[in-house]
């Protein structure tokens, strides 16, 4: 692509993010008149787009925990997701949790549409099969431009590049350190197949976690089957709603969050009250009365369950505004607190941020009538692997055998890295003697280091939760991708770079499809 005008794009994670920023960068270039600022764009994936960890699981079990009405790739047009579905025959509510999977088709459909506008407009899209290992920093004369070192060893050049990378690296739960890699040890519930295929049948299985992945991991398990029991530190399971909806009304209280003293020592009780007296004006019932205070966990989720069915809960509403008003405050609070503020709340992000939706509490509630699921405290105090299986023993209980261990303790947050010179920005993982890029600019770009110019670098989505909590919020990914997007529309001064370095493997995005579906059990 030499001698043509224009800067390219790298765009590093296909998932929902990274469409997200391919959709709107395409649709403001596209409005507007030659010559485009960008020339080319290229998604680093090796999966179809959208088909990520998040959503791309066919299995019907997997829900979305939004409604549907929150999940559009587009900020402008916050209904673009329904009409996708009601475009392909969906009847459902707005409110309704639909399956993953149909996140994902959402997802590829768009980046077909991007793909084929962004042709119309001359403008190249291509999607690389492949990972992105690293980023080289620009040099101190601003000139040569990025490099993208891919899995296969190959470079991509690039003027601007956009990190969108999600979750992949599971946690390790405690007493489970020696057994990462053992044969019966399932290190995560996803994608659904490993369990589906990788279990033998009526198996005993401990999963361990007892918030979304191991509600998902039981949904599956109990469904194949296998005896299923759950335990977590915590011991508790997630409060119940219909679904993570948008407001029906507007909520002062909420609206002073962002406008709160991120210096005040009385920060956190400040919260507590906006979000109570919230809770206040969503309806008549208090809040005491609008959730279950059994300390039996199975108890607790049948009686909120009874009360989300009956229409008692209001808090749910309330949920959405007070984490996108806590994202507005978060870039002011002072270095540490942020951390701070999150422990101090994790009895409500925990429980009530990442709610159940009714219909899999309802699921959950009838495997455990049937014997198939239940709940064992306290968490083990040692694990061993014996005569073919899992021994698990617990304060005050006979040791009991399992055949396979799920862990279901979610994902670590991903962390980029500067090499010991910060000269390359690593994806996965620190290099010897690297330094975590544990900062981003006001427009989420990164820095080599404190006083240094920001890089073109950019990231979107989970990897900026650096700066904002909740940065899994679907609707706070779409405004970051909808931001970033605007930059790399601007035109840059300087001469725009060119080219792939050693580049074979380049597909368009026409060509991507989702995955045809695996083997269903249900």
């Amino acid at each position: 692509m030499k001698g043509v005008a224009g800067r390219e794009v790298v765009v590093i994670g296909g998932g929902v993010a990274g469409t997200s920023l391919l959709v709107q960068l395409v649709r403001v270039l596209a409005d507007r008149r030659p010559p485009h600022p960008v020339r080319a764009v290229r998604v680093v994936d090796p999966r179809p787009a959208g088909w990520g960890l998040a959503f791309g699981d066919e299995d019907p079990l997997l829900l979305c925990n939004s409604a549907a009405e929150l999940n559009s790739l587009l900020a402008d047009r916050p209904g673009d997701f329904v009409d996708h579905l009601r475009a392909h025959g969906w009847t459902g509510s707005a409110k309704d949790c639909v399956p993953r999977a149909r996140m994902a088709e959402y997802c590829a459909d768009r980046a077909d549409r991007a793909r084929e506008q962004a042709g119309r407009a001359g403008i190249a899209v291509e999607h690389v099969r492949a990972s992105a290992v690293s980023i080289s920093a620009v040099a101190a004369d601003g000139r040569g431009g990025h490099r993208v070192r891919l899995s296969t060893g190959e470079e991509l050049r690039a003027d601007d590049v956009v990190v969108c990378t999600g979750v992949h690296r599971p946690r390790v739960p405690c007493g489970f350190e020696a057994f990462r890699h053992h044969p019966r040890y399932v290190d995560s519930p996803y994608p659904a197949s490993r369990i589906r295929e990788g279990l033998r049948p009526r198996s005993r299985v401990l999963v361990v976690g007892s918030h979304q992945s191991a509600a998902d991991a039981a949904l599956l398990l109990c469904r194949d089957g296998h005896r299923t029991t759950l335990t977590s530190p915590s011991g508790m399971l997630p409060a119940v709603r219909e679904s993570l909806a948008a407001p029906v009304r507007a909520y002062p209280p909420l609206e002073r969050i962002s406008r709160l003293d991120p210096a005040d020592p009385y920060l956190a009780d400040r919260l507590a009250r906006c979000v109570v007296e919230a809770v206040r004006l969503s309806g008549r019932r208090p809040l005491r009365t609008q959730v279950s205070h059994a300390s039996d966990p199975v108890r607790r989720l049948r009686e909120e369950t009874a009360l989300a069915e009956a229409g008692a809960c209001t808090w749910p509403d309330v949920i959405v505004p007070m984490i996108e008003q806590l994202i507005e405050l978060a870039p002011g609070l002072p270095a540490g607190r942020l951390e701070e503020l999150s422990a101090e709340f994790a009895w409500l992000t925990d429980r009530y941020a990442t709610a159940l939706a009714r219909v899999n509490a309802r699921r959950l509630l009838a495997h455990f009538d049937s014997g198939m699921l239940r709940m064992a405290r306290p968490y083990p105090r040692a694990v061993s692997f014996e005569g073919g299986l899992w021994r698990v023993e617990r304060s005050g209980a006979a040791p009991e055998a399992y055949d396979y261990v799920v862990n279901a303790t979610g994902f670590e947050r991903p962390v980029l890295h500067w090499d010991r010179e910060r000269t390359a920005l690593h994806l996965d993982g620190a290099p010897a003697g690297g330094t975590a890029a544990g900062r981003l600019e006001a427009d989420l770009r990164v820095r080599t280091g404190p006083g240094a110019p920001p890089q073109r670098v950019w990231v979107v989505g989970v990897g900026t939760h650096v700066r904002v909590p909740f940065a899994n919020h679907l609707r706070n990914v779409v405004r970051q991708a909808r931001q970033v997007a605007g930059r790399l529309a601007e035109p840059v001064p300087g001469p725009a770079l060119s080219g792939i370095v050693g580049i074979s493997t380049v597909s368009p995005i026409s060509a991507i499809r989702p995955m045809p579906p695996g083997d269903s059990l249900s």
